[in-house]
């Protein structure tokens, strides 16, 4: 059972539950993928579009090509682009079937066919001709796709070419018949020959003005797309992350909902304590406020359900919690005071009482603790867990609710204590309570734990990462709709990178990943290595060995995906 926050003394009136359950609204819908991928798709999905045009206008122009009359060569020369750039656009559109197969430098060779039938069809017909609306057309497609290069060379050959195509359309061709035997000076059906030099260079420079216009556009309109996309996930993300906030904090109002003032046990004595109002119950038992008889003193005793008792072993296990938390000789793990009862029908343990805030309560009120908070906080629930490493005690479930912020015996001290052993274990003894169940909180457990093998004293400090990530980011490290999805996070999968998510260093990443790892023997060897490490990085400094380590984990779990899409 987990040991609830002990603040100030005060009677709990006993409350019913609500007549409904709190759910939050469902978030927007999350496209679940980075955003790279997503306008990887909308761009596939673009170029076949673009492939499909590619046919479906050489074809009709094809079509409407021997009415035109014109040029006899030039015209000869324009249909032979046109069926090349029709097949080039075929072939394109028929390898786009695969996604997989999608590659710039399909696109460029299929998009320089293009270009010629383009400036082809402008020889024929006129360089001021309507004709030349197609080539913002093209820059425009071109200049939304991912690849620069691509981008900025599709729109040079388009401008460089049309400049030159256009400046020698200015001086007036020697004459030409066409089949029908009409004369065109300039040999283009749209003649140019009426215009002066200057308005030739006037029409020149609007056209190019156009292209670089749609150029612009399309390098906007996709920095928008982005934007946009980036947003909407970073969105979805802060709501997942609120959802398991909000369902973190349920579970805490479901309990403070069960506790009341006075309990079935209260005014009755146990040992030399007499017991008062109720502080919490949890699933094995309840905490009475309990003074001394003698000394007056105040205590915290939990004492078991009495349905509880009657399951195999269970006394047991309330025996074993109470010899491993007193086994720990350190300030930073509550203490006990008496135990006793065991040979009678009331086992109960008595323990300090405390007054103060766990660490859940403190994130609640801000989300994110800063650096130097978090290193005390490594320091001194450090020396805890060490001293049920020493005791050969394994916590199992060091989360922010069973982390205590204590008022110290010196006016304004401060200390944090590690509460909570009714699940420890010690480190060669079974993972189960013997009934198969697996011992823990799904989001800070370790992937060991998770799959029901043996643990050891990293298995704490896994958990330890888990709420190190917590404090410093903000977010919880693994979430999920359900515990089994929770428990594949924890076991197959890393979250995102803390300085992708949060304003920190990238060292942070690099120390989060080793505290992370999915192997224990990858991880720190106590939380006080975690703690000068992660006190290094703070300073921008990492070692190359603690590098190289995280390296290897994440070539094997690489970061989880980021509101933003990335990695």
């Amino acid at each position: 059972m987990a040991t609830r926050r002990q603040g100030s003394v005060r009677a709990v009136p006993t409350l019913a539950p609500p007549p409904f359950t709190l759910r939050p609204p469902p978030p927007p819908e999350s496209t679940g993928r980075p955003v790279h991928d997503l306008l990887e798709a909308h761009e596939l999905s673009r170029t076949r579009l673009f492939a499909l045009l590619g046919v479906a206008l050489p074809t009709s122009g094809l079509f409407l090509l021997p009415f035109l009359g014109g040029e006899v060569r030039a015209r000869e020369v324009f249909g032979a682009c046109l069926v090349v750039s029709a097949i080039g656009s075929a072939w394109l559109l028929w390898s786009l079937r695969d996604s997989e197969r999608y590659d710039p430098w399909r696109l460029l060779g299929v998009g320089t066919l293009w270009l010629l039938a383009e400036l082809a069809g402008l020889h024929y017909v006129g360089a001021f001709s309507p004709l030349v609306a197609v080539l913002p057309l093209g820059i425009l497609f071109f200049g939304m796709t991912r690849d620069e290069w691509l981008q900025a060379l599709a729109f040079a050959a388009g401008a460089g070419s049309y400049l030159v195509l256009a400046l020698e359309s200015v001086h007036p061709r020697r004459v030409e018949y066409d089949a029908l035997g009409a004369q065109s000076p300039s040999g283009a059906i749209v003649d140019s020959a009426s215009l002066t030099p200057l308005q030739s260079l006037v029409m020149l420079a609007v056209v190019e003005l156009s292209l670089a216009i749609a150029f612009i556009a399309a390098r906007s309109a996709r920095s928008a797309t982005m934007l946009a996309l980036a947003r909407h996930e970073r969105a979805s993300s802060a709501v997942v992350q609120k959802d398991a906030q909000l369902s973190e904090l349920q579970k805490d109002l479901a309990h403070a909902l069960d506790v009341a003032g006075v309990g079935r046990f209260s005014d009755t004595v146990v040992g030399s304590y007499k017991l008062g109002e109720v502080l919490g119950r949890g699933a094995m038992g309840e905490v009475y406020l309990a003074h001394h008889r003698e000394t007056h003193e105040e205590a915290a005793v939990k004492l078991l359900h009495t349905h509880t008792m009657r399951e195999p072993g269970s006394v047991q296990r309330f025996l074993r919690e109470a010899k491993m938390a007193a086994a720990l000789e350190t300030r930073h793990a509550v203490r006990i005071l008496e135990v006793g009862g065991f040979e009678g029908d009331l086992p109960y343990l008595a323990m300090e009482r405390l007054r103060g805030d766990d660490l859940a309560e403190l994130l609640r009120r801000s989300p994110r603790l800063n650096m130097l908070e978090v290193l005390r906080l490594l320091a001194e629930v450090g020396a805890g867990l060490s001293a049920a490493r020493q005791a050969g005690v394994v916590h199992r479930d060091v989360k922010p609710r069973n982390l205590f912020l204590s008022e110290g015996d010196k006016p304004g001290e401060k200390i944090w204590k590690l509460l909570d052993f009714g699940v420890s274990t010690f480190a060669t003894a079974d993972v189960t309570h013997g009934d198969g169940r697996i011992i823990g909180t799904p989001e800070y457990m370790a992937p060991e734990q998770a799959a029901g093998e043996p643990v050891t004293y990293r298995t704490d400090l896994f958990s330890l990462g888990a709420v190190v990530y917590r404090a410093l980011t903000g977010y919880q490290a693994f979430v999920g709709d359900h515990i089994v999805e929770v428990l594949y996070q924890v076991g197959h999968a890393m979250p995102p990178k803390p300085s992708a998510v949060a304003d920190l260093a990238p060292e942070i990443d690099v120390v989060v990943a080793v505290a992370l790892a999915k192997v224990p023997t990858d991880r720190f060897e106590s939380a006080e290595e975690l703690r000068l490490a992660l006190e290094s990085a703070a300073r921008g400094e990492v070692s190359t060995d603690l590098r190289e380590r995280a390296r290897k984990i994440l070539e094997a779990f690489p970061w989880g995906e980021t509101p933003t899409g990335e990695e």
